[in-house]
């Protein structure tokens, strides 16, 4: 019997930048409202998952989009780039770096391979689209995700800052060879 999973390339829509927004505000808030004020939430909420914002990434040339679906149900999403210059040296040639910007589940769908499947999706892309690894960035308390990149094959490489709402916080800079 197959898996009622399917994982599916984004349309680069309005509907589906209204569908991305409220996903994408969910599951941010799952993942991080607990370790963060509700004031610097709400902010960076606004800021990032707008429709407006969503459809502007949605359209974007180097961006790739791909949905977790469970029936009809979209329960999880992820947010491919090519090229990236997280974590490159300067000057350096990023053409054959790709980075997941996100990539989220749903909370009741966490511990089901949906992550995994969406991991798997990003890294077969990338490797099609010709690049030679992968890096992202996570936030440095986040274990649970710093072990599941682990499990993939991602090394720590170096940090960044990243400001959620008026709180600088530190995220890791983790790399995977193709």
């Amino acid at each position: 019997m197959s898996s009622p999973l399917r994982i599916i390339t984004a349309k680069r829509n309005a509907a589906t930048a209204a569908q991305l927004a409220i996903l994408g505000r969910r599951t941010f808030h799952e993942a991080f409202a607990a370790q963060n004020k509700p004031e610097d939430m709400a902010e960076y909420l606004e800021q990032t998952f707008s429709p407006d914002k969503q459809l502007a990434e949605l359209q974007a040339p180097n961006s790739f989009f791909f949905l977790a679906m469970m029936q009809q149900e979209v329960v999880g999403y992820a947010k491919l780039i090519i090229p990236s210059a997280l974590g490159a040296e300067p000057g350096s040639d990023v053409s054959t770096r790709a980075e997941i910007q996100r990539l989220y589940v749903l909370e009741d769908w966490i511990g089901t391979g949906l992550g995994a499947a969406l991991m798997r999706r990003c890294i077969e892309e990338a490797r099609q689209r010709g690049c030679r690894s992968v890096v992202l960035g996570v936030w440095e308390k986040n274990e649970r995700a710093i072990e599941f990149y682990r499990r993939f094959g991602f090394k720590h490489i170096g940090g960044i800052d990243f400001k959620l709402g008026q709180d600088l916080q530190h995220d890791l800079i983790l790399r995977k060879g193709l």
